[in-house]
């Protein structure tokens, strides 16, 4: 009784709700809410829904963050964007097997169409995003049985009304899981191909939803609230009400009762924002091509290259900055940073990136979301070539590389199939993902460290398996790992072989109706344990285990620059460098960071090289006369049009007679063209 009264005051305390608008990118709160969400836009809007499985520790996520919420403005009305935190919604995150960081799913009709693993960058997301939207388009239809009557009536005359009855029922037997009992969708779609192909002509098709009821609610104009108004009117003008009597209500009435309109409360509090003050990064500068060659091109977002963006910024050089948006390694890592200068208090990886970004787009660099594929010279010494992989050609002056390093792989059996079902180098972005489960990590380095700290958090056991009998990582590292209680070391064994097991999924939408699996090739492979082996003994043995995390070190991002540049014969991979600076040996191209440190590899040498390569860039400018092509022709441009305007006037005011003009006083038209020519020059 108690319980009844509490949830009648509740009820009776809440007022009606306005309309509201779709949002840009809506956070899911709840189960409840994305189940409601899916139902919703299948059964109403007919609107593909793509989700963003994301988690604040993920520094691949939180890159992919701002192009997502870019993405969702373009297909504004196409499609709906809502972004998930696995951290937060543990049981979403089973329930469609996310096992890799960021992951985007792909639902249409109310089932997973496509998903993707990693960060796929702008232009994966949205060719994956404009194939859903150009589907759901597609699958917009619906064939009534009056049109597929009147279709064999014009095609086959013959055709027995039961028949047609009959092709009609198997359609709507293909969307019997829907609530509507039509033929509509794909089945639809199907249906109008075949008849198309057998009798050169195909029934007629409607829409199934119109574009009113896709569109967001705020934008359907004043229709929908003067049909509230009526309706209103008429509910005032003595027609019986619809709403309950709480005070008769049954304590499960109420309980639904209350779920509706905490529904609607939340969908009043979430969609009522304005889309289009959601922007992405405030603090963006795009690139715009100037037809110019680039004075500085920095490859690479990491310390080195953030770095170098900031000293060219302040230097005036309008850095541009060619990156992917997954970040580097220093943006993957989720443990505190503890050894960078002038950090009172930590910040993880992910953060410390942002700040340098931030900074360098405060004064002024420009960013290009793109990933070089090649880079040489223009010949004649012309500016330096670099081909991207979207964006196109870009030269520039000068180029400074800080491409980093990517992770190493085992290369045994099972990792490649596995990558994204339990096979990751990135524990910060998917250790929670296996909360108390077991995992394994490879390595014995400050990385697999890091890992090893990382997973002991929230993972039931981490076992590390080392090739040699110590660590290679720092003492400080090594022994938090040694002290943990939830750490075990396997020392003197590698790897062998990872073994998987195909799992049935827990969405309902990964079977068909008839509880068949649609696709066999989407099904996925997840981790169960590993083969090793003792480099001592050479017994081998099986461990198991939910996931393993390889940790073995990375490779410089240099193969595009075979060819081009000299490496480091001491150092396979490495870029080779001039003793004491970052000159390499294609003039106007400086190396920076991990692509020529194959010694020390820290955040703050990567940094400090990447400021020494902008410095060497700068000096290398100066020497050379580069860079001030546009300046030059700009003032050139204007001290002919102030000479030309100088020689008009005097002409047309009669020579000796012509007033005095103290800028041309004991000047010859020459030299008057040449002030004027440096004046330009000085004020640009």
């Amino acid at each position: 009784m108690i319980a009844s009264i509490r949830l009648w005051w509740i009820l009776a305390s809440m007022l009606p709700l306005a309309a509201w608008g779709r949002p840009l990118v809506r956070n899911i709160r709840s189960t409840h809410e994305f189940d409601r969400l899916l139902k919703k836009h299948s059964e109403e809007t007919g609107l593909p829904v793509i989700v963003d499985f994301y988690s604040d520790s993920c520094g691949p996520c939180r890159m992919m963050a701002p192009i997502f919420q870019k993405v969702a403005k373009q297909y504004l009305d196409k499609a709906v964007f809502v972004k998930i935190d696995t951290n937060a919604q543990y049981e979403l995150s089973g329930r469609y097997q996310v096992r890799s960081l960021p992951t985007f799913s792909y639902f249409l009709g109310g089932k997973k169409a496509h998903q993707a693993v990693g960060g796929i960058g702008e232009q994966g997301l949205q060719r994956d995003v404009d194939s859903m939207v150009r589907q759901a388009e597609a699958e917009n239809v619906i064939l009534s049985l009056e049109n597929l009557r009147s279709f064999y009536q014009e095609q086959d005359a013959a055709k027995e009304d039961d028949d047609i009855v009959g092709i009609h029922k198997k359609c709507v037997d293909l969307a019997k899981s829907r609530t509507v009992d039509e033929c509509v969708g794909a089945g639809a779609s199907q249906l109008a191909r075949k008849l198309k192909k057998k009798y050169k002509s195909a029934p007629k098709l409607t829409p199934r939803f119109s574009e009113e009821d896709r569109a967001s609610k705020n934008e359907k104009g004043d229709a929908g609230k003067e049909k509230a108004s009526s309706s209103s009117s008429s509910s005032n003008s003595g027609a019986p009400s619809n709403k309950p009597n709480l005070h008769l209500a049954t304590l499960e009435q109420l309980q639904e009762e209350l779920e509706k309109r905490m529904d609607e409360e939340r969908d009043a509090q979430v969609e009522g924002e304005d889309p289009m003050e959601q922007e992405s990064d405030p603090e963006f500068h795009s690139w715009t091509p100037s037809g110019y060659p680039e004075k500085m091109v920095v490859v690479g977002g990491g310390p080195a290259g953030w770095s170098a963006a900031i000293y060219g910024a302040r230097a005036g050089l309008a850095p541009l900055v060619i990156a992917p948006s997954m970040g580097g390694q220093l943006a993957g890592k989720g443990v505190d940073v503890e050894n960078y200068p002038g950090l009172a208090e930590t910040a993880t990886g992910p953060a410390l990136v942002a700040a340098m970004r931030r900074q360098a787009l405060h004064f002024g660099a420009t960013v290009e979301d793109d990933v070089v594929t090649s880079i040489g010279p223009s010949g004649d010494n012309g500016p330096i070539q670099i081909q991207t992989n979207t964006t196109g050609l870009i030269e520039a002056h000068t180029v400074i590389l800080a491409t980093g390093a990517e992770a190493n792989w085992l290369d045994v059996p099972g990792e490649w199939e596995m990558r994204g079902g339990g096979v990751s180098s990135c524990a910060t972005c998917d250790g929670f993902l296996y909360a108390k489960k077991s995992v394994i990590v490879v390595g014995g380095g400050d990385a697999a460290m890091e890992d090893a700290l990382v997973l002991a958090r929230t993972s039931s056991k981490v076992t590390v398996i080392h090739r040699r009998d110590q660590f290679r990582a720092s003492k400080v590292l090594a022994d938090r790992v040694l002290d943990h209680p939830v750490i075990e070391v396997v020392w003197n064994t590698t790897i062998q072989e990872i073994l998987g097991e195909y799992v049935e999924s827990n969405d309902d939408s990964a079977s068909s109706d008839d509880g068949s699996v649609d696709d066999l090739d989407q099904q996925q492979k997840v981790v169960k344990g590993a083969v090793v082996r003792d480099v001592s003994s050479g017994e081998t043995r099986t461990l198991k285990c939910d996931a393993v995390f390889v940790a073995i070190g990375h490779t410089p991002n240099t193969s595009f620059l075979k060819g081009v540049v000299d490496f480091d014969a001491s150092a396979p991979g490495y870029v080779q460098t001039m003793v004491g600076s970052t000159v390499t040996s294609l003039p106007g191209l400086f190396a920076a960071g991990d692509v020529a440190d194959a010694v020390y590899r820290q955040a703050i040498t990567s940094a400090g090289s990447g400021a020494a390569a902008a410095l060497d860039a700068e000096r290398y400018l100066s020497e050379n006369g580069l860079g001030n092509e546009q300046d030059d022709l700009e003032a050139e441009l204007l001290a002919e049009l102030m000479g030309d305007s100088a020689s008009s006037s005097a002409s047309s005011s009669g020579g000796e007679d012509a007033s005095y003009n103290v800028y041309a006083d004991d000047s010859s038209t020459a030299n008057a063209k040449q002030f004027a020519r440096e004046s330009v020059r000085a004020e640009l």
